[in-house]
């Protein structure tokens, strides 16, 4: 990831090697904080309150979550309480389940005197791992947009793209964004349409910062402008993240997400989903049987943003308010999945 300037990445470890820094999103793009979580009940507050957020991310911070809560006390109750804890803090995303479970398996048989400084060790690998497999999403995105372009050669390729996928939701690179940053940096000319992505502007505010800081060519649009630019032969592909995808290839992602695949499909534009295998979930069926989760009303009813006097918040609305954070996108509606082992027309469970 590239923040002013500078190659880095979303979540790293404090000088002392004891607990972590992240940015908190909240405050972008206004401000670029970094803020140091020291405990596992840091981690849940920082997950459930979406000062990071993100499948690949929630499960890195939730692994290292899981980590300084050994260093507190690492009997198995107390390993089984701070699983129960973090695991809680976000029902939709099947990352964190993933990574709680690779740290929790990697320790269990080990004496509690050495189970802190293993679950370091394996949520450092957790990371190096998400960077490895975003990079070759990327790659081999890469040469799914070299095709797109080839098509329409003489002029940008125009991707579209809704919530944000990118490094601030993984440790490196994104999902749907690293073929987009690989395409940039490899000379092909691209250009993203950036959903605004209500009610919390995901796209606005961070798939925006992100892509300025990167350089690469963006326009930002209300959410339902994308049927629009659609149907007037102004996107040529759809790419999205995802936080889980079920065994029959059904695809719960932002609210929202839906509506690009049903217009993307009206219109023949190719819609395709950026993930690693770890958000693969093939212990559940299909989209009906993910858990959506429901947040505060207030993120619907409220906004903020920036004003002379700092950042303030204005209600929208004083009537009441619903506000799913997810849908689930059917499997027909899905051109291709991108993944660290290719460009996939279905998913299957990974050898």
């Amino acid at each position: 990831m590239i923040l002013d300037g500078q190659a880095t990445r979303s979540v790293r470890r404090t000088a002392d090697g004891a607990g972590i820094c992240i940015l908190d999103q909240r405050q972008l793009p206004w401000e670029v904080r970094w803020v140091e979580l020291r405990s596992a009940r840091d981690a849940a507050v920082a997950i459930a309150e979406m000062w990071t957020r993100g499948a690949p991310m929630i499960g890195a911070v939730g692994a290292y979550g899981l980590a300084m809560a050994l260093a507190e006390a690492a009997d198995d109750a107390a390993l089984d309480a701070a699983y129960a804890m973090l695991v809680e803090t976000r029902p939709t995303a099947i990352n964190l389940q993933w990574a709680l479970d690779q740290v929790a398996a990697a320790v269990r048989p080990l004496a509690p005197v050495d189970r802190a400084g293993a679950a370091l060790a394996r949520a450092d690998a957790i990371c190096d791992e998400d960077v490895a497999l975003c990079r070759s999403i990327g790659e081999h995105g890469l040469d799914l947009l070299r095709t797109l372009h080839a098509q329409h050669p003489g002029r940008p390729l125009n991707i579209l793209t809704h919530c944000n996928a990118g490094w601030l939701a993984t440790v490196d690179y994104g999902t749907a964004t690293a073929p987009i940053y690989l395409a940039h940096d490899a000379g092909l000319p691209v250009h993203v349409w950036v959903d605004e992505t209500r009610p919390r502007n995901q796209g606005a505010l961070l798939t925006a910062f992100e892509l300025k800081n990167h350089g690469v060519p963006h326009t930002l649009i209300a959410d339902n402008a994308g049927g629009l630019l659609m149907a007037r032969g102004q996107v040529d592909a759809v790419i999205v993240g995802t936080d889980r995808v079920a065994a029959n290839g059904d695809v719960c992602n932002k609210i929202g997400t839906y509506l690009k695949a049903l217009a993307a499909h009206d219109t023949a534009v190719p819609f395709y989903v950026a993930l690693p295998y770890t958000t693969f979930d093939a212990a559940t069926p299909s989209g009906d049987a993910i858990t959506i989760e429901d947040r505060s009303p207030e993120e619907l009813t409220r906004v903020t943003g920036a004003t002379d006097h700092g950042l303030e918040t204005v209600r929208l609305t004083q009537s009441p308010a619903y506000n799913p954070a997810f849908d689930v996108t059917p499997a027909r509606l899905v051109t291709g999945y991108i993944t660290e082992r290719g460009v996939l027309d279905r998913l299957s469970t990974p050898a």
